[in-house]
């Protein structure tokens, strides 16, 4: 921020930082045709960003504050690209160094967010790297491993605690991330007001839980108030990776390596490697422990939806609404097109509010291979999840 600067070339300095918002909300007139539903859809749309998801709400915060307390360079993990993207543009706002370990089955599918990420300034190695420990020990007992967040971010917090002059930055799970996405929310509720509606219904996917805790959380105090107690709020996942609906709750380390503290959520176990979906960036053991605990006091639902089903509901929309849907959100738009269609058989008007985090653009392959017949679910024999849950760490009794 300039020094010396008025408020009003700070408030413009403010604005050019964060250009993207406030972001559309839109009524799906079209959607709604082709489902022949009385519902009405709404979705709050994050792909208009630079970098074309949520992510830069709190990656241009995380740089500016790391910059602002002299910190020279960052590293993080990125599962589909979207988050190391906006952190590269973060850093590139504040001329921080980055370097981003993406997990291989995505550096792999979705060149273009590598490419992304180079063109603003960032270094962006797949994981696992042989650039770690933690990556270095997992290429020997699996030289093929198509990688999984938990690595990614073990590789990123080892890189960051082995240099004075970096801190860690991480986009999802934690309360400072989900409140910075707590924008979506505030603004949604104001977009809802002047359109002289409320939800009855609020759909998004989850992986660390970010993005659909910053539509949710706004609004769950209404909920929890009393003032709208038949509020459903309806988290979705893949079915291949199921942390909320198979997982269980207890103490858990946010990576593979057991490098960050212990967190209290619903986990797959921290050794778990899921399938590799398009989805990347839903890959992941854990989740964010405030979704955990409002899920375990029975304010909010959650459902886990196949790869193919979601794709089929990206598709609608596309040729619906004209937009191109990332994997990850498809889930959204999968169960909310299922909902909508209850109301048609109920004859019921309800309100579905979608929380869509961003565009397909560079998920393209992952369309390409849904039309063509080449997509697949994947089957998560019980057995695996056991195995990696059988590795948590032990928690002194009363603790947990």
């Amino acid at each position: 921020m300039p020094s010396g600067a008025s408020w009003i070339q700070k408030a413009m300095w403010i604005a050019s930082c964060v250009a993207w918002r406030p972001t559309v909300l839109h009524r799906a007139f079209r959607l709604e045709k082709a489902l022949d539903t009385p519902a009405k859809i709404f979705y709050k749309y994050e792909g208009t960003s630079q970098a074309g998801s949520h992510k830069p709400n709190t990656a241009v915060a995380q740089a500016y504050y790391n910059k602002k307390e002299g910190i020279k360079r960052l590293t993080t993990e990125t599962g589909a690209g979207q988050w190391g993207s906006a952190l590269a543009m973060g850093c590139a706002f504040f001329d921080v160094e980055l370097k981003v370990y993406m997990v291989r089955i995505s550096y792999d599918q979705k060149p273009y967010r590598r490419i992304l990420m180079e063109t603003w300034g960032a270094k962006c190695v797949p994981s696992p790297s042989p650039d770690t420990k933690a990556g270095r020990e997992m290429l020997e007992k699996w030289p093929d491993c198509p990688g999984s967040l938990g690595l990614a971010i073990s590789e990123a917090v080892e890189d960051a605690v082995t240099r004075d002059d970096t801190h860690y930055s991480l986009g999802s799970v934690l309360n400072h991330v989900l409140l910075h996405q707590t924008i979506i929310g505030e603004e949604t509720r104001k977009q809802m007001e002047m359109a002289d509606a409320y939800p009855d219904i609020i759909v998004g996917c989850i992986g660390g839980g970010s993005n659909f805790a910053g539509q949710f959380l706004p609004w769950i105090r209404d909920k929890i108030s009393g003032q709208k107690p038949d509020l459903r709020i309806i988290c979705v996942e893949p079915e291949s990776c199921p942390t909320m609906t198979r997982g269980i709750y207890a103490y858990d380390f946010g990576d593979t390596a057991g490098m960050t503290p212990l967190l209290k959520m619903h986990t797959l176990g921290h050794t778990f490697v899921p399938p590799p979906i398009h989805a990347g960036g839903l890959r992941y053991h854990g989740m964010a422990p405030i979704i955990c605990h409002l899920y375990n006091l029975g304010l909010i639902e959650v459902v886990a939806a196949p790869q193919t089903a979601i794709f089929e509901a990206g598709v609608k929309f596309a040729r619906t609404e004209g937009i191109i849907t990332g994997p990850e959100p498809c889930h959204d738009l999968k169960v909310a097109i299922d909902e909508a269609l209850k109301c048609k058989e109920s004859g019921e008007s309800k309100t579905i509010l979608i929380a869509h985090s961003g565009h397909g653009h560079f998920d393209l392959s992952a369309y390409d291979a849904y039309l063509s017949g080449k997509l697949k679910d994947y089957a998560l024999p019980e057995e695996e999840i056991k195995k990696a849950q059988a590795e948590l760490p032990k928690v002194p009794a009363g603790q947990s």
